[in-house]
């Protein structure tokens, strides 16, 4: 502990003020992301004026009303930025280290993929990519994706089959501009409703198909394969990250490691 006369200075304070700064530093992040750096700074000023008025300066009428004001406000804050919170925790927890951890939490082991499941979904990519037919598959993982499923997608509950995800997309049909689910080993849903990531790092000649598959991967450790209607590219988003136009070998690889 080092004494700087009427001030202690200790581990215990140099952690504290480095799990304070990493907690602003990733919030700073998170809103200037999601466009809400203003906000974030409004905030930042407000707590910075709560803490002046409350411990420094010891204004009781005003320090009460702001106490007051602090209370209400985390539920306003909860409700506001619940999408930003709820990628936080995800982040804290969802990444492929967190892997064997969260198998053991739901007692079972991972079962292997095998390639009669990831082939029709690859040679239907690549059949759509060639007629220019827009689609959005979602891949479940360890994160359980019931909630989309249930919320507006059409439930199918069938094998992976090729000339069915085809179908599915085909242009006219009516569950082609929804995202399909697949969910162990089968198509559990389609035209299902996903959310839509406001990164300002996604290129701004991708679209809405690819806002959402970038969504979800942000929300989730889900695969999303995303085959362009302008390009007839194929696309895949993991982890909040994109990789572009993708060849059949290279989708095959990546589905072949991401699912397995």
């Amino acid at each position: 502990m080092i004494n700087f006369g009427f001030i202690e200075f200790g581990f215990k304070d140099f952690l504290d003020i480095l799990l304070v700064t990493f907690i602003l530093y990733y919030s700073y992040r998170v809103m200037k992301e999601s466009r809400s750096i203003n906000v974030f700074v409004g905030i930042l000023v407000f707590v910075v004026l709560w803490l002046l008025v409350s411990q420094v300066f010891e204004m009781r009428l005003l320090g009460s009303i702001l106490d007051k004001v602090v209370s209400v406000g985390v539920i306003g804050f909860i409700v506001l930025f619940q999408s930003e919170i709820r990628r936080f925790l995800y982040s804290l927890g969802a990444r492929q280290r967190m892997s064997p951890l969260l198998q053991f939490f739901k007692m079972k082991k991972s079962k292997k993929v095998d390639r009669k499941h990831i082939m029709p979904i690859v040679t239907a990519c690549m059949n759509m990519a060639k007629e220019k037919v827009g689609a959005l598959i979602i891949v479940e993982r360890s994160l359980p994706l019931g909630d989309l499923v249930h919320a507006a997608g059409e439930i199918i509950d069938a094998e992976i089959n090729q000339r069915l995800i085809e179908n599915i997309f085909y242009k006219g049909a009516p569950l082609h501009d929804g995202a399909m689910i697949i969910a162990d080993k089968r198509i559990k849903a389609a035209g299902c409703v996903l959310p839509v990531s406001h990164s300002q790092n996604i290129p701004k000649e991708l679209g809405l198909r690819h806002r959402a598959g970038m969504g979800i991967s942000e929300e989730s450790d889900a695969i999303a394969i995303i085959v362009s209607e302008e390009t007839g590219r194929v696309s895949v988003a993991i982890n909040g990250e994109f990789h572009l136009r993708l060849s059949f070998e290279d989708l095959e690889s990546i589905l072949s490691k991401e699912m397995g």
